[in-house]
């Protein structure tokens, strides 16, 4: 709220999934915004049972009492939109692409919070990509969107460390809670003037695809160290698994050290100091948890005692 505003900011807020809470919840808290609508996706069949099931973001926003949107394809809605008559539109994980008609409708633009260091990482998987490629450091952008796919001006950047432990879980726990800090004083110093949006360089632009269930298919001619990156990287979704007797396993915590080459085939089960561990194209992992479909997870020791390797 700035001298010249002494009414709360009306804001439009698109999210959908956990990460998108804190921001959310933070907002909701502010008494200088006010959210006046809220777009999240549709609600999905979830789990074996297929149990149609509401987006996070839908649960809080029923908490908080905001109006709720779920269309089908958001190009629809800019009259809806419109209608709200909002000051901003805040975007955090949305899972959708916004159109310039509806960018255009607020007076202070669309701000997104995205999980990544932009230009790195554009796209859905900005959260697994830093684990999968060994960087020693990831953060957050927060941007004033355009109709590109992450390519609007950066308003402010925060970063976090990493020391090549972390998984999926834990990255997205970090970046969702660094991403709520610095939501509200960068919304507030854009409105009061006080940033210079920077371009993004394009020369320095990566992509990362929308993952699917089958990316976390392991391939075992891969070096152990890689691999290794991809179970932490892919825990909890997609998961890293592989199909035995076409059963699939899926592995949920290895070493995070390796083994040195073992005289075995690559995915070839063995023990090793009455470890179960697992042979690479270059190296072996040892297993620490794994879990059979439809199964509880095990520890190895647990899985040992019921399976022959």
């Amino acid at each position: 709220m700035t001298a010249k505003n002494l009414k709360p900011l009306r804001v439009v807020f698109m999210g959908t999934p956990d990460f998108a809470l804190l921001g959310l919840d933070r907002l909701a808290q502010a008494k200088d915004f006010e959210i006046v609508g809220l777009f999240t996706q549709t609600d999905k069949p979830v789990g074996r049972k297929q149990i149609l099931t509401p987006p996070p973001a839908k649960v809080m926003a029923k908490k908080y009492g905001f109006k709720v949107f779920q269309p089908e394809k958001i190009r629809t809605e800019v009259a809806a939109i419109a209608a709200l008559k909002p000051d901003l539109i805040v975007v955090i994980a949305y899972g959708k692409i916004i159109p310039q008609s509806i960018l255009n409708i607020p007076l202070y633009g669309c701000i997104n919070v995205h999980a990544s260091l932009l230009p790195k990482y554009r796209g859905a998987a900005c959260l697994n990509a830093p684990i999968l490629n060994g960087d020693s450091e990831t953060g957050v952008t927060i941007m004033k969107m355009d109709a590109g796919l992450d390519t609007g001006p950066i308003l402010r950047q925060a970063e976090i460390k990493l020391n090549g432990t972390e998984t999926l879980e834990e990255v997205h726990d970090r970046l969702s809670e660094l991403g709520a800090e610095i939501l509200l004083p960068t919304l507030r110093d854009w409105v009061a003037g006080q940033i210079i949006p920077q371009s993004q360089d394009e020369t320095r632009a990566t992509y990362v695809k929308t993952l699917s269930k089958e990316d976390g298919q392991i391939d075992w001619n891969k070096p152990a160290e890689e691999i290794e990156r991809i179970i932490r990287a892919y825990n909890p979704w997609p998961g890293a698994f592989f199909l035995s007797e076409g059963k699939m396993i899926k592995i949920i915590e290895v070493e995070n050290t390796v083994l040195l080459s073992q005289n075995h085939k690559p995915g070839e089960m063995f023990l090793s100091d009455r470890k179960l561990a697992i042979q690479c194209g270059q190296d072996a992992l040892l297993i620490l948890r794994l879990q059979a479909a439809g199964k509880k997870a095990l520890s190895a020791q647990e899985y040992l005692s019921g399976h022959k390797v």
